[in-house]
This record gives C-alpha cells, sequence and structure tokens, in this order.
C-alpha cells in the first residue's frame, strides 16, 4: 500500500519522526488503517506504539493541534489552512487550527550569514551602511532584520532560513502519500478531495518559499494602487532581492494590534476601517488578486489615514468566471433571494451526490433566519459560516481557491469591528457588487463577450470536418465503445435474476419431495433420509412463500 513511501528511502526517517508524534497524541489506529506503522516496520523503522494515547484528557481538536505544532512549519501552515476550511471542519476543530502560531526561536546571525553573503553577492556589513544582526520578527519561513542603505535607505532584509527547504520537499510529499491513502482507506472523505488540498497548499507553500515571488507580488498590488494615495506597499529594492532575500522599504507607523496608538497620534478609527475594506475588496472584486492574510500584524496604520499592507507571502488569485459567481452569491445573500444562492452552490458542486430538493429546503430556512435583520446588523463572517455549515452538511465542497477568499472577508471584518465596533462589512460590499454587476452590461463588456462567442462559435464549425472525419476513421477502426447505464434496465436484470434463483429453488423443493416420497414408500428405503429431505423441502418451501410475498408489497 505504502510502495510510493518505500521507494522514496530517503523520506522513512522523517516519516518515523511524523508517525511516532503522531502516534503520541493518540493516532495510532489511524495510521495503522493507513498501514504507515507496518510499512515502516517492514522497513526497519520500528515503532513504540502505546496501547493508549500519552494525553487521554484532551479533545481530538487539541490533541491533533499540539502534534502540528510539534511536527514543525510544514503542518503548522496545514493547520493554519485548514482553519479556512469551515466546510470540512466543525467550529472546535477550527478553533483549535486557529491557535496554531508560526512563532519560532530566531536563527543566531553567524547561521544566516554565510547564505546572505551569497545571494547579497557581498558581506551585509559591504552591501549595507548598517546591519542589525538581532533580528525584529521570526517566522517559520524567513526572519526579518533592519538595515540601512548605502545612501540612507531604512529597509527591512527578510531572509530565509538555510535549509528549510528539503525538510519542507520531504513534509509535503509524505502528506501528498497520506492524501493518497485517505482517500483510498476512507470513501466517505473522498468528495472533500484531500489530494487536491495538499496540492493547493503545497503549491501555496512552495511560492511563499520564494521571496523574489513575495517581492513580485508587492509590485503587483502596488501597480494595482497606484493612483489611490490612502494605500501604501513598500517599495523593493530588486538589485539585492533574490529566492533567498527580499529588501523592501523598512514601514514607519502604527502596528495594526496597537489600537491604543490610533487616537494618540490623531487617526481617526472610523476612516481607516473604511479604507482597509475598501482596499482589499477592491482587490478581491475587481483586481481578482488579494492579499490573503490581512492580519493586524500584516497592516500598519500612518499619517494622514493611510494603511500600509506588508508581507505578501500568501495571496489569492480569482478567475473572472470565480468572481462572477463571487458576486453573483453576494448579490443574493443581500437581497435574500435563496434561488440564486442554490444556483451558486450548484456550480461549486463536483460530481452527483447532491439533493436538490433538500438543499433548497435548507437555504431557504437559512434566508428566513435573516428575513427581518437589518443589513447593517449583518455579520459577514456569521452569514458565510452559516453558508458553509449547509455545504458541509450537503457534502459540497469549498474550491480550493476560494477558501482564501472566505478567510480574508472574515480576517478583514474582525480587523474592521477592532477599530470601529460599529463598522458593517455588507454596507461596503454592496457598492463594490453593484459596481461590478453594472459593469457586466456596459456595451464594451457585451461587444467582448460577444467576440469570444463568435470566436468559439467559428472555432468549433471550422473543425468540425476534421472531427468528423477522425471520428468516421476510428469507428471503422473498432476504437469507438459507448457505454449505456441505464438504471430501470439494471433494476430489471436484478429483477430476472431474483426470479430465476426462486424459479430453480422451486425446482430443487419439487425433486426433494418426490425423492423423499419414494424413499419413504418403498420398502427398505432409506426413511430418515426421506424425512430430512421433506424437512428441507418445507423450509424451502416457506422461503420462497415469504420471498414472493416480500416482492408484491415492493
Amino acid at each position: 500500500m505504502l510502495r510510493e513511501t518505500l521507494s522514496a528511502m530517503r523520506d522513512l526517517p522523517r516519516l518515523r519522526e511524523v508517525s511516532t508524534i503522531l502516534i503520541r497524541y493518540g493516532m495510532g489506529d489511524f495510521l495503522r488503517k493507513l498501514g504507515v506503522t507496518s510499512a515502516l516496520e517492514r522497513a526497519g523503522q520500528f515503532l513504540h506504539i502505546p496501547t493508549k494515547s500519552d494525553t487521554p484528557h484532551l479533545e481530538a481538536p487539541v490533541r491533533l493541534r499540539k502534534a502540528l505544532e510539534e511536527l514543525g512549519p510544514t503542518f503548522v501552515k496545514l493547520g493554519q489552512v485548514l482553519a479556512t476550511r469551515a466546510d470540512l471542519f466543525s467550529e472546535d476543530w477550527i478553533l483549535e487550527f486557529e491557535k496554531l502560531q508560526s512563532h519560532v526561536p530566531s536563527v543566531p546571525y553567524e547561521h544566516l550569514q554565510e547564505e546572505l553573503t551569497k545571494a547579497l553577492g557581498a558581506s551585509p556589513e559591504h552591501v549595507f551602511s548598517f546591519f542589525d544582526p538581532t533580528p525584529i520578527g521570526s517566522g517559520s519561513i524567513a526572519q526579518v532584520h533592519l538595515a540601512k542603505l548605502q545612501n540612507g535607505t531604512d529597509v527591512v532584509v527578510k531572509i530565509r532560513r538555510p535549509n528549510i527547504r528539503p525538510k519542507i520537499d520531504a513534509d509535503l510529499r509524505i502528506l501528498g502519500y497520506m492524501a493518497q491513502l485517505i482517500e483510498l482507506e476512507f470513501p466517505e472523505v473522498r468528495r472533500y478531495r484531500p489530494q487536491q488540498i495538499v496540492e493547493q497548499f503545497a503549491k501555496s507553500l512552495k511560492r511563499e518559499l520564494d521571496l523574489a515571488a513575495e517581492a513580485r507580488n508587492m509590485e503587483r498590488f502596488a501597480k494595482n494602487f497606484a493612483i489611490d494615495e490612502t494605500v501604501k506597499v513598500p517599495r523593493v529594492h530588486w538589485e539585492l532581492t533574490s529566492e533567498s532575500v527580499n529588501v523592501q522599504d523598512l514601514i514607519i507607523g502604527i502596528p495594526g494590534n496597537h489600537l491604543q496608538e490610533i487616537e494618540v497620534n490623531g487617526l481617526d478609527r472610523k476612516i481607516l476601517a473604511s479604507r482597509g475594506a475598501d482596499a482589499v475588496l477592491k482587490m478581491i472584486l475587481i483586481d481578482g488578486y488579494f492579499h490573503a492574510d490581512p492580519h493586524p500584524g500584516n497592516v500598519f496604520y500612518l499619517p494622514d489615514n493611510q494603511i500600509a499592507f506588508i508581507d505578501f507571502g500568501m495571496v489569492g488569485w480569482l478567475s473572472k468566471q470565480r468572481r462572477d459567481q463571487i458576486v453573483d452569491l453576494l448579490a443574493a445573500l443581500a437581497s435574500r433571494d435563496a434561488y440564486s444562492i442554490a444556483d451558486v452552490l450548484q456550480e461549486w458542486v463536483d460530481g452527483g451526490g447532491v439533493d436538490d430538493e433538500l438543499l433548497a429546503g435548507d437555504i431557504s430556512e437559512f434566508i428566513f433566519n435573516y428575513e427581518h435583520v437589518a443589513l447593517k446588523d449583518i455579520r459577514i463572517s456569521t452569514l458565510l459560516g452559516d453558508i458553509v455549515t449547509i455545504m458541509r452538511d450537503h457534502g459540497i465542497a469549498l474550491p480550493a481557491d476560494m477558501t482564501l477568499l472566505f478567510k480574508a472577508l472574515i480576517t478583514l471584518e474582525g480587523l474592521g469591528r477592532q477599530l470601529d465596533p460599529n463598522f458593517r462589512m455588507v454596507e461596503h460590499l454592496t457598492p463594490f457588487v453593484k459596481q461590478v454587476i453594472i459593469a457586466r452590461y456596459k456595451p464594451e463588456a457585451l461587444w467582448q463577450k460577444g467576440k469570444h462567442g463568435l470566436k468559439e462559435v467559428a472555432g468549433l464549425l471550422s473543425g468540425l470536418p476534421k472531427d468528423i472525419a477522425k471520428l468516421v476513421k476510428e469507428i471503422r477502426r473498432g476504437n469507438v465503445k459507448i457505454d449505456l447505464d441505464l438504471k430501470r434496465l439494471d433494476h430489471f436484470g436484478h429483477q430476472l435474476d431474483k426470479s430465476a434463483n426462486r424459479l430453480t429453488l422451486g425446482i430443487v423443493t419439487a425433486a426433494l419431495i418426490i425423492g423423499s416420497s419414494i424413499a419413504m414408500t418403498v420398502p427398505g428405503g432409506p426413511k430418515t433420509l426421506g424425512f430430512f429431505a421433506f424437512i428441507i423441502a418445507m423450509l424451502n418451501s416457506m422461503w420462497i412463500v415469504f420471498s414472493i410475498w416480500r416482492s408484491g408489497k415492493h
């Protein structure tokens, strides 16, 4: 079962370490079912598996959270991503995942110096007029130091932790193996596509490892807000930036989590909350490219009520189609249109298995609960929470590119309410939704859509003769097969099987009756055998009568 794992011998020590920690937190049965423990033992990586968890007094969500913290950066970040999947986990699990923090001890400067010198092309003492060896911040992937360029510009230098990539690559491979096994061993969770979750997570984490990619994200956001003087993004110094080092301007302002300093410095909380919401909603609904983690630690408040965003390692991207779906959903929520909400959710269904009538009923009940609630009193976090609860109840998995969006909206509302207790996210959503809907029906938008449709039709028609010729060739070669899935015909086949079974049993019963009669009437015949044959024939007769009676009821 674990051929892929065993073929990657380099991952066995790390797999053993992961398994040992999970077992210690009471997940041995889960690993046994996946076959991980037996595979490791066959490979000579013996494990001590206790019969009981070392932490029996803790609830399952707490045990998993502690296990992820002990497993290290990759698993901590996985837990943070799972905290956004309210469509998969109930509230008690989400609350535990949200407690996961990436704060880790900093790396001593002497361990960073060699890689930093290699990335900069010279020692930091020659590149910068000042470089502080004591970090001002430390995360699971990188840590940040203050410095000053030769021209006097204050900058921050973000340095990736040395030798972190091999361990993260090994963890991602192990997570990939486990996701495959989970889909094989637990069919009930297959609809939630664990392999796809791990793939999306791996892409996001690998992007975070590339600090040059983060710098490119910063430039895109700076370009999108070039004409908006209320939003600032740090400038990147590309001549010093690479995959392992990111040098950017130092932002001097009030950190988003220092609320008591805002009024002291003459800033307006309501204006800051409003501008922050408008900025993120523009990213999502207009640009389709958004900061996926706008929590207070990644926001600074500047003079004149300006807002600066930092740390663009985690960003989200939405296609035009997805943005249209989001706008339709938000418009339906604002107007309390149950049918339109159901239409959007149906577009997110991957395959069958959703009862349309039950889904429509639950959405109608959801709308009824908000029928008499004023728009200004609706919390977007509660609203989205109710939506994902309905999705979870009906087995509808939230599309992978939507998880970061929901997380960003909920985080943004929390940030706005910290600044202004009367902040209403829905009031800011409505103008943007109207703007996007109006833009859809502008003449130039309709013309572009019409041109695209005509191109598709023309391409289909021009390729039709070639497609028909190819189909005819395949038919001549006998390569065309037609599969019919007729449920009524299958049912009819089952009925025929049952009828044939009853007929066969009836014939055997009749033969038993005749044979036993002969055996019991012939002088010197095997009367005992004939008696038992009569008993069997009677039981068979009773079963045939009961079977016919039961099928008549259906």
